[in-house]
């Protein structure tokens, strides 16, 4: 078989040349920054699918469970809108806010006067604001063997809620409040966007409630998006997002879609 030489190639126009030649070049930089980082002692994984096809288009060690700090919180919010669209009885009413259920840094609620919201109210500041005191009324309602073996119904091998937000941990305590594999948390996106999780109902809630999430300053921060508000399309595109941070962690998993892909939240 002959090689075709550079004359037999068929010539792209130039505009394509050129952003193809930008999309390699950038690939390429940011896979040096990954590397550099991983040299340099931090660990990292990653996994990026394609929605529609399931493709795996990059991956790094996305088999490993690592900690994941707020990120599990999506399990939770997944239980929850499970619940209300089933008519489940504990995920209506009101909730109270007790000392046991504090927890600082994270969320508006422990700066709000209002002891006592609705639950589907609570798991808006979750997906606003990751709300830790928010988070831990609610899986005081829910339990967290709940939200286990939901994920463990939904396939999940790899990626656990552990554990309430505490302030301090000891040693009777679970080391971190959630852990999760970069592959098995590309794919729950990837569902949630597909409509999936659970059903097509519990699917657009928990992608709603996301897509609240003023976050946007780790990979997210690349789209230009307006963290407060691009729960609908801005600038052709849809992004859906949950972040994760704590001592040593940065945590990322979302879905992105650009014009021509309808979601089931739309």
């Amino acid at each position: 078989m002959r090689k075709n030489s550079r004359r037999d190639r068929p010539e792209l126009p130039s505009g394509r040349r050129s952003a193809e030649a930008h999309d390699a070049d950038t690939f390429r930089r940011g896979f040096v920054s990954l590397t550099n980082l991983a040299l340099s002692g931090v660990q990292i994984t990653a996994s990026a699918i394609d929605v529609s096809t399931e493709k795996v288009l990059f991956s790094i060690d996305d088999h490993l469970s690592v900690p994941t700090a707020g990120l599990g919180k999506v399990l939770l919010l997944i239980e929850v809108a499970a619940r209300l669209t089933q008519r489940d009885a504990s995920a209506h009413g009101l909730l109270e806010r007790t000392v046991v259920d504090s927890a600082a840094e994270m969320g508006l609620w422990q700066h709000l006067q209002v002891p006592t919201l609705p639950v589907a109210d609570l798991a808006v500041l979750v997906g606003a604001t990751s709300d830790n005191l928010a988070t831990n009324v609610l899986l005081r309602r829910v339990g967290i063997d709940a939200v286990r073996a939901r994920g463990e119904a939904l396939g999940l091998s790899r990626t656990f809620l552990l554990d309430t937000v505490r302030d301090h941990r000891g040693p009777d305590d679970a080391p971190h409040f959630s852990v999760g594999s970069a592959r098995e948390l590309a794919t729950l996106f990837r569902n949630l966007a597909e409509g999936a999780v659970v059903d097509v109902a519990t699917s657009q809630q928990v992608l709603a409630w996301l897509g609240l999430g003023a976050d946007l300053s780790m990979v997210s921060s690349a789209f230009g998006l307006d963290p407060l508000t691009h729960l609908h399309s801005d600038h052709g595109l849809l992004l859906v997002n949950k972040t994760g941070s704590g001592p040593g962690i940065r945590s990322e998993a979302g879905c992105c879609a650009g014009p021509g892909r309808a979601w089931p939240m739309r």
